[in-house]
């Protein structure tokens, strides 16, 4: 039976890193997969997909106006597919999210999502809010604090390491820009210690 999964943690986690391992083992195993990335994010490439330990994949991009239903019973009418990976699931809208649940439902096909689960300031993104919300299994992926404890925020720095509490929420950057933390160092960079 198909499920909805997400897959969630902070910046540098990994969580590209599974997705490309998982979508690697399927293939290896002769099933074909199809890979979704949000249009928005270019660090690794137009339509790619990458990790910062240096490995890589081709994905089909989404913007908020895509209708993701429809795209993978387009697939699904010219292939079988095993399983649709989504990287960046933060920037799916809840219409989307509710249109991969029924992908999962109604097309019997399993949908993996990764993504961040809060920004900067500690709120949800509308698409992780959404797949907490629906998806039939959660796993959160790890990563680590400066301190050794488990990281569960992230905060985002201007240009001289100072931490930043306002803004918009969504700002694509890599290590340059965001730094996960545990709760009680996000806290203290944040001033609300």
């Amino acid at each position: 039976m198909a499920k909805l999964y997400f897959n969630y943690s902070t910046m540098n986690a990994g969580k590209s890193t599974l997705l490309l391992q998982a979508s690697y083992n399927y293939n290896e195993r002769g099933m074909e997969t199809r890979l979704l990335t949000a249009q928005m994010d270019r660090r690794a490439g137009d339509a790619r997909i990458g990790s910062r330990i240096g490995i890589g994949a081709p994905a089909e991009t989404y913007d908020p106006q895509d209708d993701l239903f429809a795209r993978i019973e387009g697939w699904i009418a010219e292939a079988t597919i095993a399983c649709v990976f989504v990287d960046e699931a933060q920037f799916l809208t809840d219409a989307q999210v509710w249109q991969l649940a029924r992908a999962v439902d109604d097309l019997n096909v399993p949908v993996m999502c990764y993504g961040l689960r809060v920004d900067f300031r500690g709120k949800l993104f509308p698409g992780s809010a959404a797949l907490l919300a629906w998806a039939d299994e959660m796993r959160e992926v790890r990563t680590i604090c400066f301190c050794g404890r488990k990281a569960t925020m992230v905060v985002r720095q201007d240009a001289e390491g100072r931490a930043l509490t306002e803004g918009d929420q969504v700002q694509i950057g890599g290590n340059e820009t965001y730094v996960s933390l545990c709760r009680t160092h996000w806290r203290e960079a944040t001033g609300d210690r």
